[in-house]
């Protein structure tokens, strides 16, 4: 396994959620959650907290983690994480894998997958998504949707329910078509990471309110991993009983660090 630096943006003045890292998850602070996930991935050398905001700062100090300041007028999780690998001078080869603070339920195989995806590969960056079988979240906008090339390389995001069937799913005899979530996790290689970074917001992500749109129009490859996972990611305060549930039944407590599945779901 090719290690790599795990960076997690988190903002405190999230529009939806303000302070939506330091929300409790079962007593337990998001961050820690996301964070303890982090560091059972295979992967990890290295696990980063990119942060603006002093209270973030705090929290993950004090439960022992790395903490890097950036600018408040950062406007994606992408560009926080460029920043924080420029600032503790990663190298230009190595692997960066951007886990975003809002997925207290990241398996760590799911790290992992994205991280092989560039490694030995001509992707740009990786990322993962896993199928997608209930019919109201294909259609609910919060739920990212990819579409695939043959060769695992991303076509399309979009919050809309894609692939569309103009056809039925099995017309001209090339079978069902399976819709994928995508799961909020990008792995780069830092000199494609300062790339993408340095690219103004593009039509098609101003559009969607999707950063990886971004990657797509200046021609960047996305190879994508399709794993099985069940994370949830908390978008809002109505979604934190969702996780709790979720951890209750998969740990037969109220959930605690360090003790999460860490080998349940691995890549399809």
């Amino acid at each position: 396994m090719h290690p790599a630096v795990i960076i997690i943006p988190a903002r405190y003045r999230s529009t939806r959620f303000p302070g939506k890292p330091l929300a409790s998850i079962a007593g337990i602070p998001m961050i820690r959650r996301v964070f303890e996930q982090c560091a059972q991935a295979r992967c990890a050398s290295r696990i980063l907290v990119a942060t603006d905001d002093e209270r973030i700062a705090e929290t993950v100090r004090a439960f022992g983690g790395d903490v890097v300041m950036t600018p408040t007028g950062i406007a994606t999780g992408t560009e926080r994480v460029a920043h924080a690998a420029a600032a503790t001078d990663c190298r230009p080869d190595e692997v960066i894998v951007n886990v975003q603070g809002d997925e207290p339920l990241i398996e760590p195989a799911v790290i992992d997958a994205a991280a092989a995806c560039i490694v030995g590969t001509d992707a740009d960056i990786g990322t993962c998504a896993s199928p997608l079988q209930d019919a109201e979240a294909f259609r609910d906008p919060m739920v990212v949707k990819v579409v695939l090339a043959r060769d695992g390389h991303a076509l399309y995001f979009s919050r809309a329910p894609i692939p569309h069937a103009f056809h039925p799913p099995d017309h001209g005899g090339g079978g069902p078509v399976q819709a994928l979530r995508h799961i909020g996790i990008y792995a780069f290689m830092r000199r494609c990471l300062e790339r993408f970074a340095a690219l103004p917001p593009s039509p098609l992500e101003k559009l969607e309110g999707l950063e990886q749109l971004r990657a797509l129009e200046a021609g960047m490859r996305i190879r994508v991993a399709v794993v099985l996972s069940r994370s949830i990611a908390v978008d809002t305060p109505e979604d934190i009983p969702l996780v709790e549930a979720r951890i209750a039944s998969e740990t037969g407590t109220s959930g605690t660090p360090g003790h999460f599945p860490s080998d349940r779901y691995a890549s399809a």
